[in-house]
């Protein structure tokens, strides 16, 4: 159920963020307004990710995915209902957005907490594989779904469609069987939680080394894909159409890596997450060049395979090494890391393409992601962190961890849990 009501909502937001762009421009907006909007949706996102976290471990991680849906339904309803109506302004379109962006941010944390804490350690690759096959599955099908509604019947309709999604998922989480996880006990506060989720990273080097990476990664990825992939499609390879198609086979590449990542179970889990960060730097490079489209899909597509590869060995490694009391409080920091200076990359691509010419830059963006790569690689504990493993009796056997010492410590979800990697059950498992 839980990855269900996930597939739900990604379907109806994939396709509203292409509805609210152009709902803003249906009122005469202009492409800044635009921004404007999708800035009043980013920024309550940051600033409450680490809030968002700290209450998902103290309180039960579905009930607040359940109230952050219930807000997200009502700001993409009302939303839905000014375009709908003519009525729509743009302070109030901002507004709404900003709403959705709060509700995320509550949202998120709980939400990755909760599968987390879901999952058998023994089966966990496969079943974050699965999880995430789901979800890209739905975001790829959600924004062709949306842009072809946005066609048919307008922005106002796929806002109301999102909104229903809403509903519809907050209903399921809210029958989640949350029996298997355990009570946590009441903690001191809310800045004391914040306090020991930031322990918890600063004292393990492999998390903060590859927080900080992806904060500079992910922020010089969306610029290069935002601002100048479209510019280089539209000089270069033809307009807009090729441009789609190579993010198209980046979303299948995705869908292909977990695909891999449920058969695939390496031992050094995030020495070979993070061997697949290189892969990142190919789409810059080949936007420089630039490279025939045939060639981009190609990249795009290996590309979506080893970031899914990653991202599976990154959920692991959290499962694995992550107290379950508190894997909402990191997740947050992991969050407000990835996208804390996104905006500030996508505001200074136009500047830095100015001062330094757009292909120059786009080198630059491979050249930044190599070297954080292989910085990262430095740090002792990414190339030593090893998959436990279970003995024949199903019980866990101590391994070697990343310190070089034994540990048994781990959070490890029951067989009943939410998640289930059991080939033979996963057609009918969910996940958010």
């Amino acid at each position: 159920m839980l990855t269900t009501a996930a597939v739900v909502a990604g379907l109806g937001s994939a396709g509203s963020l292409i509805a609210a762009a152009f709902a803003v421009l249906g009122t005469g907006g202009s492409a800044t307004d635009v921004g404007l909007v999708a800035t009043a949706r980013t920024v309550p996102l940051v600033v409450f990710l680490l809030i968002g976290g700290a209450v998902a471990d103290r309180l039960p991680r579905h009930r607040v995915m359940v109230a952050a849906n219930a807000l997200n339904c009502v700001s993409q309803g009302l939303f839905a209902v000014l375009v709908l109506t003519g009525e729509a302004r743009l302070w109030q379109m901002a507004v709404l957005a900003a709403l959705g962006g709060t509700g995320q941010a509550f949202f998120a944390p709980a939400s990755e907490g909760m599968v987390l804490s879901s999952v058998s350690g023994e089966h966990s690759g496969r079943a974050f594989a699965f999880f995430r096959m789901s979800m890209n599955g739905a975001n790829i099908g959600g924004a062709a779904l949306g842009g072809a509604l946005v066609a048919a019947v307008g922005p106002g309709w796929v806002l109301a469609v999102d909104a229903a999604a809403f509903a519809v998922a907050g209903a399921l989480r809210a029958f989640l069987d949350v029996g298997h996880i355990a009570g946590r006990a009441p903690t001191a506060g809310l800045f004391t939680d914040l306090r020991d989720g930031w322990r918890e990273v600063v004292s393990r080097p492999w998390l903060w080394a590859v927080i900080g990476q992806f904060a500079v990664v992910n922020a010089v990825v969306v610029a290069a894909e935002a601002v100048y992939g479209p510019m280089v499609a539209e000089e270069h390879l033809g307009g807009p159409r090729p441009w789609g198609l190579a993010l198209a086979a980046f979303g299948a590449g995705t869908v292909g890596g977990a695909l891999l990542m449920m058969r695939f179970k390496p031992r050094r889990i995030l020495l070979t997450g993070i061997l697949c960060v290189f892969p990142l730097a190919l789409p810059s490079a080949a936007l420089a060049v630039p490279v025939p489209v045939t060639v981009l899909l190609l990249v795009m597509f290996g590309t979506g395979v080893a970031l899914e590869v990653f991202g599976v060995m990154w959920m692991v490694a959290l499962h694995q090494e992550i107290p379950e009391e508190k894997f909402s409080r990191v997740s947050s920091y992991d969050w407000f890391g990835s996208l804390a200076i996104t905006p500030v990359a996508t505001a200074l691509a136009g500047p830095v393409q100015d001062l330094i010419g757009r292909t120059a830059a786009l080198w630059g963006c491979s050249a930044l992601i190599a070297l954080l790569t292989a910085a990262v690689l430095c740090v002792p504990d990414v190339r030593r962190l090893r998959r436990r493993v279970v003995g024949g009796s199903g019980s866990s056997r101590d391994s070697e961890d990343s310190r070089g010492w034994k540990d048994s410590g781990g959070s490890v979800g029951s067989e009943g849990s939410a998640l289930t990697a059991d080939p033979a059950a996963e057609a009918s498992v969910a996940r958010s």
